[in-house]
């Protein structure tokens, strides 16, 4: 089984110009990247960072500079205005690694799955620990090219040739993920 994992789509993210620039072109891969999936029987997974006002989820960064970020229930942690989704499920987390302190990876062996096709942003951040805890659990990856996103093209595309070729992590285009899914599901 494979299952889309669409990574931190949110208001906070796309506050920095250089992803604000981004923001129509991904949420449109996005949604495709949903209907393509599902449309071939996948599942799909709704991945948002939420942090609590307290300081109790805070990062070391978060904590080092005493400035909180994408407060649970504030239009920052809202999803991007556009996005698909309508009765899909979400999982919070607090770290890069959708896998960091989550229930994902039970989620996933429930569903049957071992292969997962990233969407969202930051390729570098978020979409790279993802990805690369997702291998240390077995878990096949691949990179949904047209929807991912990064304000570090360089640092995005330096993490993508490492993970690709070290960790075999294919980076496809959109017939590649359709054909993918047409030979998988």
């Amino acid at each position: 089984m494979i299952a889309a994992l669409i990574i931190d789509m949110q208001n906070a993210f796309f506050e920095n110009p250089d992803l604000a620039a981004q923001q129509d072109e991904l949420v449109a891969a996005c949604n495709d990247l949903i209907d393509v999936v599902e449309e071939a029987g996948g599942k799909v997974l709704l991945v948002k960072t939420e942090h609590e006002r307290d300081k109790s989820t805070w990062t070391l960064s978060m904590l080092d500079d005493d400035q909180g970020f994408i407060f649970r229930g504030t239009k920052q942690a809202d999803f991007l205005p556009g996005l698909r989704t309508e009765g899909l499920p979400c999982l919070a987390k607090t770290r890069d690694s959708a896998f960091m302190g989550t229930d994902l990876l039970l989620r996933l062996r429930n569903w049957g799955v071992d292969q997962i096709i990233l969407g969202g942003v930051s390729t570098h951040n978020c979409i790279a620990q993802t990805a690369a805890d997702a291998f240390a659990d077995n878990i096949r990856v691949a990179y949904a090219r047209e929807a991912i996103g990064s304000e570090d093209q360089e640092a995005a595309a330096a993490v993508l040739s490492i993970l690709s070729k070290g960790y075999r992590q294919a980076v496809l285009t959109p017939p590649q993920v359709k054909e993918l899914l047409r030979k998988r599901l």
